[in-house]
């Protein structure tokens, strides 16, 4: 009985030590999930909407006209898209730098953009604090009069209670001499303390996958810019010089469509996301 007495306050002793030292919990690494979504300049309709949420988290939103047109088609939709649970990347078409003639030029439409993307944002129903993208078309480095043109986006929309993103390239240009740069990069460079959300677009395969719709998105971290919180990682109609690696992945008409559009009726941009409502306040 005494050795087992012995044994009983050894094992007694040894659990008061447990106690005292309790065995950590493993900590586990963040797991950061993609959305995908897609962008369009023209509004698909409404019967398309059923067909594209079966494939996307998200989609485009013009306030105004896109490139290359005269008018938007997405006014008056938030509503309809809302019904089908479609978050939003909300997108307001800039200036081309030829269009800025003088640093005071650029702060002026910089101010008249932003009052007017917010002004469209209220009316269509998005709250305070939604995220507005404005749509750069111009890739490499960027004339300051851009950076004042965009410095003046941010703030004017901030003041109007909005906050200020920029859909933009992650494609380097090269500068010669074994010098590149991206206009995301450009942009971060020159903030000065303001903030601005990225949306880059970058369809070199790779990084990007091509014209590729499955349940796991690409991970935005692969777009070729660190700050992006969104990637379009495939264009319609394909680039054919960035898009060699993966061509086949692509329509033989050089476009991409959703799986379930076996018409063939949109052709899309494609964009992953780390949120399914980017522009959610």
């Amino acid at each position: 009985m005494r050795g087992a007495q012995s044994i009983g306050v050894a094992l007694l002793s040894i659990a008061a030590i447990l106690l005292a030292f309790p065995a950590k919990t493993p900590t586990r690494s963040p797991q950061t999930s993609s959305y995908l979504g897609f962008d369009l300049n023209d509004y698909p309709s409404d019967d398309a909407l059923p067909t594209l949420r079966k494939s996307f988290r998200f989609t485009s939103y013009w306030l105004n006209a896109p490139p290359g047109e005269k008018h938007t088609s997405w006014l008056g939709k938030r509503q309809v898209l809302l019904a089908q649970r479609f978050g939003f990347v909300v997108l307001y078409n800039g200036r081309l730098t030829k269009n800025l003639k003088s640093i005071a030029d650029a702060r002026q439409k910089g101010t008249n953009d932003a009052e007017n993307a917010a002004k469209l944002a209220r009316q269509e129903g998005f709250p305070a604090g939604t995220l507005i993208f404005l749509d750069i078309e111009e890739g490499g480095r960027l004339s300051p009069g851009y950076h004042e043109y965009v410095h003046t986006w941010i703030d004017t929309l901030s003041a109007a209670h909005f906050r200020a993103g920029a859909y933009c390239s992650a494609i380097p240009i090269s500068e010669g001499n074994g010098q590149s740069i991206n206009a995301a990069d450009d942009l971060i460079s020159h903030l000065n303390g303001r903030k601005l959300v990225l949306w880059v677009f970058n369809d070199v395969c790779p990084p990007s996958p091509g014209c590729v719709v499955s349940q796991t998105a690409p991970p935005v971290a692969q777009s070729g810019s660190r700050d992006a919180v969104v990637w379009q990682f495939a264009q319609s109609p394909r680039q054919k010089e960035r898009t060699t690696q993966c061509a086949a992945t692509y329509n033989a008409d050089g476009n991409c469509y959703a799986p379930s559009d076996t018409a063939h009726k949109w052709f899309l941009d494609l964009n992953s996301a780390t949120t399914p409502d980017p522009s959610a306040p």
